[in-house]
């Protein structure tokens, strides 16, 4: 049946157009419950079809067994409207909730209205155990609906609601089962309820039936707050300035009245934040200073802010403030007081645009991991939840169970954040375990750095290979067999997911042959299937300190695309022919078959360079790769390549409790060296073919060079050691680095390298047709890309794709010649890598805790990093550990502080702190905030009056002047 919608446009002149569509109506399409006579064998077949596929529809029972409910104990579907779907999905994807009707037209809305709420719910649906059924009501000959004349799309869409319902509850009385089964629409909307009441259909409210079900009271804890804003000012004191209706933002920001961008909440301090402002082509910053201007945003929200008064501008203030654990909620004077404290005397040059938020423009809330902060008050129902995240504000909640949950690591959601309330209020969602657990643990900080890490679903593993797999002759067509080569690969102990392995050997004209071999994994993982997208939604393995979080299922990454010895492999092959001075004669690109000698680690390889009486092929080729890796590193960094600094540690595990009983620095070796330097000459190669052959999409990866006052604090801490630090170019800063040596102070320069690390940018993907700068900074080289490790990064597998059309190994498809499409997924991977980054950072503090706690308090050597306002930030090179040492103390006489940006120092009581000085500080694990155990660190010397560290057993470190690092090279 054929029917047609019609409605008015306007076009950008102001015309006005009559559009007209077609719209089939159907009367095959199944009501969903199992085994419907009434439905005809459709629904049967295509469940068949759906079963063959591995996938099996998800349908509603015959005989739905939910919850017992005290309101309708009768058995019965349910059925919510848009507005509830939003506001309660928790509530939707508990595992009580089960047969429920899902119309197409609250998807439709709801996936205009929310993509992740969207997301969440087509995931509810796909699982068969929930019995979750999307009926397609808009083609149904007898649910579609017109929309009448003066009826606005809301109200229509309502309508459908209550016919679809109307609809289900007639057919199902004419199914011959012995007990009648009924549809229950749930909705908040009061005129939508009154309305289907009046037309006899069974409604209630989420809250009504969530508490009917008297078998599971804790659900009522996971019931959105959904406060009328209408009431605030009967309800309390107005705290915080009205939002402004989008439709004035919008107006406000075409006229530049009002800037949009992101809010980004400040780490150290509650009452700070920034807003960035993407402008055309530029990013600029906004301060936001106080409680009133930062005004109910939250981290990552895009917001709406109105520029103050240059003569009320501020600077960044050098404060360390954190949200008081039990702060009085309605003492807004004593957050008048703090914000006082952000006010610094500060000159005209470090002063900068300071806004306030007016309103807005999109949420970017997500369930927070987090604690209860359980309330005081005896019996009480309302509590504070403490984030784990210090960036987001503490959430007011509803819970019965507040016992229980005390001590656990629990999610909560936010509802909502009305004017009148110091904190936004929320729901509870889930109890993740308990705090301190290191299972739990590591699922808070998978889930609070957004990182992928369910199983892979069925759908993702049917397009893994069939086992036992073995080398196709299909396969080897556009493939060199280079199994005869002396191939081996260098990596670290216990790898499993070898990406990489090389192989140099000597031609007769005197030149050398080196061949980097690449895991083929773009072979296995096919464009736009299922195990493809799940790739490139994960876009990076994580490696946690005892975790890894593949980017690929396992039987990829560690087995057939994983590069062992005395396996044979399919790969991807970089070939050059070098002079014996490391100049490129020439370079060429084949997909290959290999077969490993050797699975060496770091210090294997470096033990068969050393050893003079060894001269096998492998350990000859080794030697070969070394020697030209000095000679290829030496001209990198005469080009002006930046050779950085970062402290990295391992841990030695227990091998039964697998906690941490050892923390050293990382010690790197020549050969981490030589296969990073031929792992870079590949990308650069790759990257110059791939750009030649596909101009306006090839995916590179850039490392753009930081603005002169990224640099400030290097050049001022070389300064106040007499030192001076050029940074013209990243020439001019190498050579200055290099140059900046002190004989009395030898770990002088590994400090200063590491500190020129935290001024560098972001290295990010980016598509070649969406700009125009290609240059690596940190490595001076005029374009680069990620070719080297495609089982761990997807980029790599999309770069391995466009060589492969380069070199005719391969068909292209569209999405790997749209720039857009590629612009879009380098936003992904950049996320994730940075995303990834934090959760590993995150893991090594977690890891360090638990060691510490064990280690108890030790006395050891530090220096300082950075001079704040009340406090100093040391590293101590021991252990690679970075730490802060607070001045001032709640109930302890205030210190005498003296702060100077300038130079920078900080004078505490007469005692003088200056960058890179040597101190000593004593280290303990302060658990007393269980939510957010911390390594606490003290001054032991030198001793400051009314500071000292109490005399207490501690373990005295005999820690010498530590050795020059080897450095770590940027962009790898």
């Amino acid at each position: 049946m054929l029917t047609s919608r019609t409605f008015l446009k306007r076009t950008r002149a102001g015309a006005v157009r009559k559009i007209v569509r077609e719209h089939y109506l159907r009367d095959d399409i199944s009501c969903g419950v199992a085994a419907c006579p009434l439905c005809g064998g459709e629904q049967e077949e295509e469940a068949e079809k759906e079963e063959q596929r591995g996938a099996g529809r998800p349908c509603l029972e015959a005989q739905p067994g939910a919850a017992a409910s005290s309101l309708c104990p009768e058995p019965h579907y349910l059925l919510p409207d848009t507005n509830l779907l939003l506001h309660q999905i928790d509530i939707l994807e508990d595992p009580v909730i089960r047969n429920v009707i899902i119309l197409q037209t609250v998807l439709q809305e709801v996936r205009g209205r929310s993509a992740p709420v969207y997301k969440r719910i087509k995931d509810v649906i796909t699982n068969k155990e929930k019995h979750f059924y999307s009926f397609t009501n808009e083609h149904h000959k007898d649910t579609y609906i017109e929309q009448e004349q003066g009826e606005n799309p809301n109200d229509r869409n309502d309508r459908a609601i209550r016919v679809a319902v109307k609809w289900y509850n007639e057919h199902l009385q004419k199914l011959p089962t012995e007990e009648k089964v009924q549809v229950i629409l749930l909705t908040n909307d009061r005129k939508n309820k009154e309305r289907a009441v009046e037309e006899g259909i069974t409604a209630y409210t989420c809250e009504e039936y969530i508490k009917s079900l008297i078998a599971n009271p804790e659900l009522v804890d996971r019931l959105a707050s959904l406060n009328d804003e209408g009431n605030e000012i009967e309800t309390g004191r107005i705290i915080f300035a009205e939002h402004l209706p989008l439709s004035k933002l919008q107006q406000g920001i075409k006229s530049n009245l009002y800037l949009q961008g992101t809010f980004r909440a400040n780490r150290d301090n509650y009452l700070e934040a920034t807003v960035w402002v993407h402008g055309d082509g530029e990013e600029r910053e906004i301060i936001i200073q106080g409680l009133r201007n930062l005004n109910r945003a939250v981290h990552e929200d895009i917001v709406a802010v109105e520029l103050l008064p240059k003569n009320a501008w501020g600077a960044p203030s050098s404060v360390v403030l954190h949200d008081d654990e039990n702060p009085n909620e309605d003492d807004v004077e004593q957050e008048e007081e703090k914000e006082n404290s952000l006010k610094t005397s500060a000159s005209n040059r470090m002063l900068r645009p300071t806004g306030r938020v007016v309103g807005v423009i999109k949420r970017n809330w997500r369930p927070f991991c987090g604690m209860l902060s359980k309330s005081q008050i005896k019996e009480a129902r309302r509590h504070l939840f403490t984030p784990a995240d210090r960036r987001i504000p503490r959430i007011r909640i509803e819970t019965r169970q507040a016992s229980a949950l005390e001590g656990q690591r629990i999610i909560v959601a936010i509802d909502g954040w009305p004017r009148n309330s110091r904190y936004p209020n929320g729901h509870f969602v889930k109890n993740l375990g308990a705090a301190g657990d290191k299972e739990t643990e590591t699922e808070v900080l998978l889930l609070e750095h957004d990182v992928p890490h369910q199983p892979f679903s069925q759908a993702v593993l049917s397009f893994l290979p069939q086992m036992p797999w073995s080398i196709t002759e299909q396969a080897m067509k556009h493939r060199e067999d280079l199994r005869h080569l002396c191939v081996c690969s260098v990596d670290p102990p216990g790898c499993t997911d070898i990406d990489d392995a090389l192989h140099c050997r000597e031609l007769g004209n005197g030149n050398l042959e080196v061949g980097v071999h690449i895991a083929d994994v773009s072979h296995f993982i096919r464009p736009g299937n299922a195990l493809d997208q799940e790739s490139a939604k994960r876009g990076t393995t994580v490696y946690l300190c005892e975790k890894r979080i593949d980017m690929v299922p396992e039987l990829l990454s560690s087995n057939l695309c994983s590069l062992r010895s005395d396996v044979d492999r399919l790969a991807f092959s970089c070939i050059w022919e070098l002079t014996p001075n490391a100049e490129i004669v020439k370079t060429r690109f084949t997909k290959s078959v290999i077969n490993s000698k050797a699975s060496l680690t770091y210090a294997e390889a470096q033990m068969k360079i050393d050893a003079t009486n060894m001269n096998d092929d492998i350990t000859t080729s080794l030697r070969g790769l070394n020697r030209l890796a000095k000679i290829l590193k030496k001209r990198r960094i005469d080009n002006g390549a930046l050779t950085l600094s970062s402290p990295e540690v391992r841990f030695h595990m227990d091998s039964e409790t697998h906690d941490p009983i050892d923390l050293q620095t990382k010690e790197l070796k020549e050969t981490n060296s030589m296969v990073e330097e031929f792992m870079l000459l590949a990308n650069i190669s790759v990257a110059q073919k791939i750009y030649e052959e596909f101009s306006e999409h090839a995916l590179l990866r850039k490392h753009p060079a930081p603005p002169p006052s990224n640099y400030d604090i290097l050049v001022k801490a070389a300064k106040s050691k007499g030192l001076e630090i050029k940074i013209d170019s990243a020439k001019a800063l190498a050579d200055s680095l290099d140059g900046a040596e002190s004989p009395s102070f030898p770990y002088l320069n590994t400090l200063l390298r590491i500190l020129a690390t935290r001024c560098m940018m972001q290295a990010v993907y980016f598509c070649s047709g969406m700009d125009t700068d290609f240059h690596h900074y940190g490595l001076a080289s005029p374009i680069y890309t990620h070719f080297t490790s495609p089982i761990r990064r997807y980029a790599d597998i999309i770069v391995h794709r466009l060589l492969a059309v380069a070199i005719g190994a391969d068909c292209t498809y569209p999405d790997l010649t749209d720039k857009h499409k590629l612009a879009e997924l380098c936003n992904n991977l950049n996320y994730r890598h940075k995303m990834a980054q934090y959760a590993q950072r995150a893991s090594v503090a977690f890891h360090t805790q638990l060691f510490f706690k064990s280690k108890g308090v030790v006395n050891e050597e530090a220096y300082i990093l950075f001079v704040r306002k009340n406090a100093i930030v040391v590293l101590i090179p021991k252990y690679g550990l970075e730490g802060t040492v607070f001045f001032e103390e709640k109930d302890k006489p205030k210190p005498a502080l003296l702060y100077n940006d300038e130079i920078p120092s900080l004078s505490v009581e007469g005692t003088t702190f200056y960058t890179f000085d040597k101190v000593k500080v004593n280290i303990m694990l302060d658990a007393s905030n269980v939510q957010h155990q911390k390594i606490r660190m003290a001054l032991v010397e030198p001793k400051i009056l009314g500071n000292n560290v109490p005399g207490q057993p501690t373990k005295e470190s005999s820690n010498n002047e530590p050795e020059e690092k080897k450095k770590k090279k940027l962009g790898k």
